[in-house]
């Protein structure tokens, strides 16, 4: 059974394989490209077949999977333009939450970010692409939520969900040492209270994992 990050005690068996489900695309251990099956989720989630199909709408809503008809439902393989447009769209709303986050940080917040970047920084030399995986969007997801702004959050969640998977093929093919991140600058700005330096950061961070999966996609 697929074991969700956060504790799912006392959410409705909906909600729980909601977030189970969400968790295996927004990693990449559902593939761009591979088809999802309602039976092989029942099987492999051990729940029942009402809590899979709810967790299904509520993805391909979300854009996280798409429904291409004879109930065959697939993880989206992006293209070359999808991804600038997700490119467009990340650095629109992500340098924004970490320009707030860096006006509102306190030392406990960066103390956390810092913890999490040394599990990422951990996660890396050993290769391990699932820790990195999970240990990157912690990173992110920490510092939306010091940035108080849920509308915007909300926003780049669903975008993270749409590239996931395909950041997944990148570590595949570059491996988890060639990934790069400007984490310490965006730390160095939160520490500052620099707004624009944090905002500067997260933009480079963005524009290189893009880039990133940009070239993944192109060597394909």
């Amino acid at each position: 059974m697929v074991n969700m990050r956060a504790d799912g005690a006392g959410l409705p068996t909906h909600e729980v394989v909601y977030r189970q489900l969400r968790d295996m695309i927004l990693f990449g251990e559902l593939e761009p490209g591979q088809p999802v099956t309602i039976q092989g989720l029942v099987e492999r989630l051990e729940v029942g077949m009402t809590p899979v199909r709810e967790a299904l709408r509520r993805l391909i809503a979300e854009g996280a999977l798409v429904f291409q008809g004879n109930r065959r439902i697939i993880v989206p393989v992006l293209g070359v333009a999808s991804v600038e447009e997700l490119t467009l769209a990340r650095v629109a709303l992500e340098p924004q939450l970490a320009r707030r986050a860096a006006l509102r940080c306190q030392g406990g917040e960066v103390q956390r970010l810092r913890e999490t970047d040394t599990r990422l920084d951990a996660a890396i030399s050993k290769g391990d692409v699932h820790g990195y995986l999970v240990e990157n969007h912690q990173f992110h997801a920490e510092l939306n939520a010091v940035a108080a702004a849920p509308i915007l959050t909300d926003l780049v969640e669903g975008l993270w969900l749409r590239f996931g998977p395909s950041l997944r093929v990148v570590c595949g093919q570059f491996g988890t040492r060639n990934l790069p991140d400007q984490h310490k600058a965006i730390l160095s700005a939160l520490e500052a209270g620099d707004a624009d330096a944090a905002a500067k950061a997260m933009e480079q961070d963005v524009r290189q994992g893009m880039d990133q999966i940009s070239a993944a996609l192109r060597a394909v």
